[in-house]
């Protein structure tokens, strides 16, 4: 689901050349999806999903391979009002889903996530690129996190919880053919 913005007209001050520019009033959609980050890497040659810090030049190109509007001046970023950027950084990091992991094993990997990885782990369980590499980033991670889980072998069972299991089937047994054992 999009994230709609609006951003009234207003004039700025460009520092570095000296003068004023005038942003129109504009509406604008912003997607936080595995195809806005693919375009971010493409340009900045290093992953997106890292914990480093973005600058404040790798941000706002991150906000226009965000944006679905087509044509629009990229001055606008520049417009922004603290309200949007926390609205944008809300909605970055909303899960936009209802699904929780219980015990998640909160092992930090190592491992450098990509949006080609991403899109590796897509083909090895089948997730169709289209629509999915449209979602929310968080869902898309999220839905990728539940196949790896459902796609893992059973765990084995200890002694103990074997041994119980086989004390109950044979009770029930015993139960239904009216036996002593």
């Amino acid at each position: 689901m999009p994230l709609p913005i609006h951003i009234p007209g207003k004039d700025l001050f460009d520092e570095k050349n000296g003068k004023f520019i005038t942003v129109k009033e504009t509406n604008i959609l912003l997607e936080h999806s595995l195809i806005s980050i693919s375009n971010w890497e493409s340009k900045w040659h290093k992953p997106y999903l890292s914990s480093d810090k973005k600058t404040t030049e790798e941000f706002l190109s991150y906000l226009q391979c965000m944006c679905l509007t087509k044509n629009v001046d990229p001055n606008v970023f520049y417009a922004l009002s603290a309200e949007d950027v926390k609205k944008i950084a809300d909605y970055i990091t909303n899960p936009m889903t209802a699904t929780t992991f219980k015990n998640r094993d909160q092992k930090k990997s190592r491992e450098i996530i990509t949006s080609e990885l991403i899109y590796f782990w897509m083909t090895s369980f089948n997730i169709p690129f289209d629509p999915c590499e449209k979602w929310h980033i968080n869902r898309l991670l999220t839905l990728i996190e539940v196949a790896s889980i459902k796609n893992q072998p059973a765990k084995k069972m200890g002694k103990r919880e074997a041994a119980r299991e086989r004390a109950a089937l044979n009770a029930s047994r015993r139960a239904k053919y009216n036996t002593r054992g």
